[in-house]
Parts: structure tokens; C-alpha cells; sequence
């Protein structure tokens, strides 16, 4: 039983810093495991029936961990970086937290496309770990 369910979903102030930590975490994980083309351990980052959805296209969502894995490793090769900030956590419960951040997005040639933008996150605490349920992405600013 969770700890937090049997104090009435009531969390310690340790208990919620702990799961803010981790889910940070997984966001920059994310970042820099697109950027090294590591595409079997960031479709790991996600929950088995997690979803994703690029910034450029939000409301096309990749649906499943299988499917997001097939998408980051089928796509063109090209050089990223990807700039994480602005990172708040919302804990909702014991195995559910949410989160707010921003991507600047710098690809191609000597900074050839610019792209800024955010990523609205949902997270669940399944098989041991922190994932993303839910990752959806959306464009402040492309140049």
C-alpha cells in the first residue's frame, strides 16, 4: 500500500521533493538521450502505453512505447541540441506528478533552424521508476 494513501494521499514535504527530483530528471534524460540518438533508452523513458507529441506537430500523438521508440529511430539523422528550462513539477499523488517546461531547440548546420517551445508532461510511477504517461509538446516561437 502507498505510503501516501494510507495518510490520505497526504505526502511529506521529503516524499514530494523526492518525486519533483525524479521527474526533472526524466526531462532532461529525454533531452539528452534525443540529442545522442539513444532511442531504445529514451522510448524507455516512457510508461508501456505512454504517448508523445512534437512540439511542431502537438496534436498527432505517437501512442505507445513500441511506437515512439519506431519514430525517434526511423526518423532522419540530424544534429540537435535540446535546451531544458523553466522545469515546474506538480506531485498530484504518490504515483502521479505533472510538469510544465520550456525546449529551445537548436538543429542543423551552425544553428540553421531555431525552434522554442513547451512541453506539458504527465508522469506515472510504474515498474519501479518515473515515466512519462503523456508528453505533449507545442511551438512559442520557429525560426
Amino acid at each position: 500500500m502507498d505510503a501516501a494513501v494510507g495518510r490520505g494521499n497526504r505526502m511529506t514535504h521529503d516524499e514530494r521533493q523526492t518525486i519533483e527530483i525524479a521527474c526533472e530528471r526524466l526531462i532532461r534524460q529525454f533531452a539528452l538521450l534525443n540529442d545522442s540518438h539513444d532511442h531504445a533508452a529514451l522510448a524507455a523513458l516512457f510508461t508501456e502505453d505512454g504517448s508523445f507529441a512534437r512540439p511542431t506537430n502537438p496534436d498527432e500523438p505517437i501512442e505507445g512505447r513500441a511506437a515512439i521508440h519506431a519514430f525517434f529511430r526511423d526518423r532522419p539523422a540530424r544534429t540537435t541540441r535540446h535546451l531544458m528550462s523553466n522545469i515546474v513539477v506538480d506531485v498530484t499523488s504518490a504515483t502521479q506528478a505533472c510538469a510544465h517546461s520550456y525546449v529551445l531547440l537548436i538543429t542543423g548546420e551552425r544553428g540553421e533552424k531555431m525552434l522554442v517551445g513547451d512541453f506539458h508532461d504527465v508522469f506515472a510511477f510504474d515498474e519501479g521508476a518515473w515515466k512519462f504517461a503523456r508528453r505533449r509538446g507545442s511551438l512559442a516561437f520557429a525560426q
